[in-house]
């Protein structure tokens, strides 16, 4: 089945303890789209300017995305961001943000998006992702995304967003501001109060927790000694996650929790160099032997 995702596609500079990178591809429905392709058909939609780099169009659709619905808006400039990660790679520090060309972004899907049957709203404005979600209304299942600048400054178009959707992803600090609670199962509990079917919170290096009708559960994430760039890997959980549905066609309790575990996985390549360099090393059979070894973790 067709997965269609619309969020940031971005050019960033990343600085970690040991390495730097200047304008790397980047934004997080590029992550998303990237993970989602190992096991689906994955349709992007974003915006760009006129400095994007073609090459990156190419690498995308040479993994069978299509990027009918990326927007390149003539004379202006690509969204960029530049971040810089503390020693431990759990804290990161926004050096500079510039949404160029995002600022005035208009989610108008090609009419070829609109029928799809898994549906992902990546980071972003609640504005953008209800005007995405009104032009996709026979969608099986929606899942969104969002940050703490949206919590704090669209507070009531995310609350009236997530009456209409099935799933939330978020991380622990988000579900901490949105609730104002400091407990996450309490959190959990109370974002799903808010509409969502399931709520799914990453904790980075310390897996992932859902909370859904019927079951609570919490995945531990893979054990990575080698974390080169932090950047990006909860765009590939979600990727991992809703490409697994979507391949499946499915989305019941049994098959919810294995996508999670490919999300998990497929997050622990993206941490693994920078950009998409790993996901461009690894095939989907990389993905399945990892989950292997993942699973012999978890049996006890």
């Amino acid at each position: 089945m067709s997965l269609i995702v619309v969020g940031s596609v971005a050019l960033d500079s990343v600085e970690t303890p040991t390495e730097k990178r200047e304008d790397v591809l980047g934004g997080s429905a590029v992550y998303f789209s990237y993970a989602a392709s190992f096991f689906t058909t994955v349709r992007l939609a974003g915006v760009v300017g006129e400095d994007w780099p073609a090459e990156h169009t190419e690498l995308l659709e040479s993994r069978g995305i299509d990027t009918t619905g990326l927007q390149v808006v003539s004379g202006g400039k690509t969204f960029r961001w530049r971040g810089k990660y503390m020693k431990d790679m759990n804290d990161r520090e926004t050096l500079d943000l510039q949404l160029n060309v995002l600022a005035d972004f208009d989610p108008l899907l090609p009419e070829s998006y609109r029928h799809c049957k898994y549906l992902f709203l990546a980071n972003g404005s609640p504005t953008h992702q209800l005007k995405t979600l009104d032009q996709c209304q026979g969608a099986r299942l929606v899942v969104a995304d969002t940050m703490d600048f949206y919590i704090r400054s669209e507070r009531n178009g995310l609350l009236e967003l997530l009456k209409r959707v099935d799933g939330l992803v978020l991380n622990d600090s988000e579900a901490k501001l949105l609730t104002d609670d400091d407990n996450l199962v309490r959190a959990g509990n109370i974002v799903r109060g808010m509409g969502p079917k399931f709520v799914v919170i990453k904790k980075g290096e310390h897996g992932a927790i859902f909370f859904g009708e019927n079951e609570t559960y919490v995945l531990p994430a893979f054990p990575t000694p080698d974390v080169v760039d932090p950047t990006g890997a909860g765009d590939s959980f979600a990727g991992g996650m809703m490409g697994y549905l979507a391949e499946r066609d499915c989305f019941d309790p049994k098959t919810l929790k294995e996508a999670l575990a490919y999300g998990t996985l497929t997050a622990s390549f993206t941490v693994e160099d920078f950009s998409l360099d790993r996901l461009q090393a690894i095939e989907r059979k990389d993905l399945d032997r990892r989950m292997e070894e993942y699973r012999k973790m978890l049996s006890f």
